[in-house]
């Protein structure tokens, strides 16, 4: 199981000069592969493997105009290259969008294998640097000295802070004991879960508490000239700020999800489209402050290393219409009705509990059809005690809102 270990790191000079050096030397050698390979691509409707962009890097050093290239490590340049097929390989299946130019005001990355790398009784030596990149290790179960590397990338922020990751590969952790409870997990707007149990936890919204403080930095910056270096410094204030929003929403993230994982052995929620939700004006802000992506990606790999099961249901099952008592399913249901009372059973339901209660059953449905060998999950709209009903037109009777 591969395992990363992110750490403050603080070079001295001589190391911000070798590391922007190298920096550079990687945004320059990725944007001119990048143009040559579209180049290429749209002249004569041909691909570019790695070994061609390999050769042509090779070509590059000899020159005299791009001979500064060989000043750096070779490794950071190679991996840039191996990033960058990695990423059209993965931008023609489908998993991500097309790569684009990076620039030099972003964040900054170089890559080290082992062969430009030492890390020997907790000091790391790099490539073309003479002494050891000084870093704060903070995971105190983790002894330094046993840590085997097989990557080590070091960054640059936009802020200015300095970062060197180590990449690991470890054994599988042990998983948790089982308890013997389900959960689903409904995740919204106002509140940014509610659970099948009742428990409804309210959204932080960081980038609304923060919102003031940003808006007043990038004014600040809007008025500087460009290129100045009273600019640079509006940047990275600006930069600092999202910093400090971007932080405390992984930090929740963390701590909620791994609050399901262990007290629970069943996880259940729903494959929401962000990226097609966010299309709304209204909601893309809340949407992208709750993080529901990261959220889920960070259930699946907590949920892998404890041995739990995580089901993610079928996005248009109507989980908020649906009666978890009775299984009635309502024909329509406004979004700003909160509280409503099913037509079939008389019972009053709370629309986010009643859905995540909902997103319960159609999980333990969709468990047990694979369990069975039918993963078509045909049985997931049976609800509570109801009866299957029939594949023809039923005739709904609206709800009744409540207060």
């Amino acid at each position: 199981m591969r395992t990363a270990y992110r750490c403050r790191a603080y070079p001295d000079a001589e190391q911000v000069a070798v590391l922007n050096r190298t920096f550079g030397c990687a945004r320059l050698v990725w944007n001119k592969t990048l143009i040559e390979r579209q180049h290429r691509y749209h002249a004569e409707g041909k691909s570019t493997s790695y070994r061609e962009t390999d050769a042509a890097l090779t070509r590059w050093k000899r020159t005299e105009e791009l001979e500064f290239l060989s000043l750096v490590s070779s490794v950071p340049l190679q991996q840039v290259l191996r990033h960058q097929h990695a990423a059209y390989r993965n931008f023609f299946t489908g998993r991500a969008k097309c790569p684009r130019l990076k620039s030099r005001s972003g964040r900054q990355t170089a890559h080290f294998t082992r062969s430009a790398f030492r890390l020997r009784g907790g000091l790391l030596y790099l490539a073309k640097t003479s002494r050891p990149l000084r870093f704060a290790w903070s995971f105190h179960e983790v002894e330094l000295s046993t840590v085997d590397p097989t990557t080590v990338v070091v960054a640059r922020e936009p802020d200015g802070r300095w970062y060197v990751t180590f990449a690991v590969d470890t054994a599988a952790p042990a998983t948790l004991p089982e308890i013997g409870h389900a959960v689903g997990v409904d995740l919204g707007v106002k509140d940014f879960a509610v659970t099948s149990d009742g428990e409804q936890i309210p959204n932080p919204r960081h980038l609304e508490r923060k919102a003031r403080n940003l808006a007043r930095y990038q004014r600040c910056m809007a008025r500087t000239q460009r290129g100045s270096l009273n600019r640079s410094k509006a940047r990275r204030k600006v930069a600092a700020a999202h910093r400090k929003v971007r932080h405390a929403r992984q930090d929740f993230l963390h701590r909620t999800s791994t609050g399901l994982i262990r007290r629970a052995d069943f996880v259940v929620i729903e494959d929401l489209a962000v990226a097609n939700m966010i299309r709304n004006r209204r909601l893309a802000r809340a949407i992208s402050d709750a993080g529901w992506g990261e959220f889920r990606a960070m259930l699946e790999y907590k949920a892998q290393r404890a041995g739990r099961l995580l089901v993610v249901i079928d996005r248009w099952f109507p989980s908020s219409k649906t009666c978890s008592a009775c299984g009635h399913l309502l024909a329509e249901l406004a979004l700003s009705t909160r509280y409503w009372t099913c037509p079939g059973c008389r019972s009053r339901h709370d629309r986010d509990i009643n859905a995540a209660k909902n997103i319960l059953a159609a999980g333990r449905a969709v468990a047990l059809a694979d369990s069975q060998g039918d993963a078509c999950g045909a049985d997931v709209s049976r609800q509570g005690t109801s009866l299957p009903r029939s594949a023809v037109k039923q005739e709904t009777r609206a709800a009744r809102q409540t207060a």
